[in-house]
């Protein structure tokens, strides 16, 4: 099978390279070419290599794509924020948390933002938004991170993370609602 396709990927480099190619089967039945002449070769006349010639590129849709990447360069971000939950904000008895995430300037059209809670993507590593309610959210402590990328993936803004702290109160808590038991008759 290897042969095989060595013998097909040195025939199309002998199309690539040659207008003649020569073709023999030796004693074993192994069919070979070259571009070089063999005993008992069949000569054989392939056209040449088939070639394109790139049009120019149309100059008002390239001056409008280079436009918005010039004015990305001339107006990066000056700042970006996780400003909502706050850094060491505790959260209590909750069962979502609302994500915000602010650009300065506004985010721009074809920028996206992503977040991960403690270090997994939300929204499937889909961009979220510049607002994100992630549900149900555990007690404990957590951090999130957010990054502002361009159409191509590059990164534009990312702001520092936050920890953020939720507490849930214990079933075992006599004034838990949850607890509170008829009196006994």
């Amino acid at each position: 099978m290897r042969k095989s396709a060595f013998t097909l990927l040195l025939f199309a480099w002998s199309l690539a390279l040659a207008q003649t190619v020569y073709k023999w089967v030796d004693e074993n039945g192994v069919v070979h070419y070259s571009d070089q002449p063999h005993a008992q070769a069949e000569k054989l006349r392939v056209p040449a290599a088939q070639t394109y010639k790139a049009q120019p590129i149309d100059s008002a849709a390239a001056s409008a794509g280079d436009a918005a990447q010039s004015e990305a360069n001339a107006n990066p971000y000056q700042g970006c924020a996780i400003v909502q939950p706050s850094s060491d904000q505790t959260l209590a008895n909750i069962d979502s948390v609302t994500i915000v995430v602010q650009t300065d300037p506004q985010l721009r059209p074809g920028d996206r933002i992503y977040i991960t809670l403690d270090g997994q993507p939300l929204n499937g590593g889909a961009p979220t938004g510049s607002t994100f309610t992630v549900s149900p959210v555990d007690r404990g402590a957590h951090t999130l991170q957010a990054v502002v990328r361009d159409g191509r993936g590059a990164t534009l803004c990312q702001p520092p993370g936050v920890t953020f702290n939720v507490h849930q109160n214990s079933i075992l808590n006599p004034v838990n609602p949850n607890n509170v038991r008829p009196a006994p008759h």
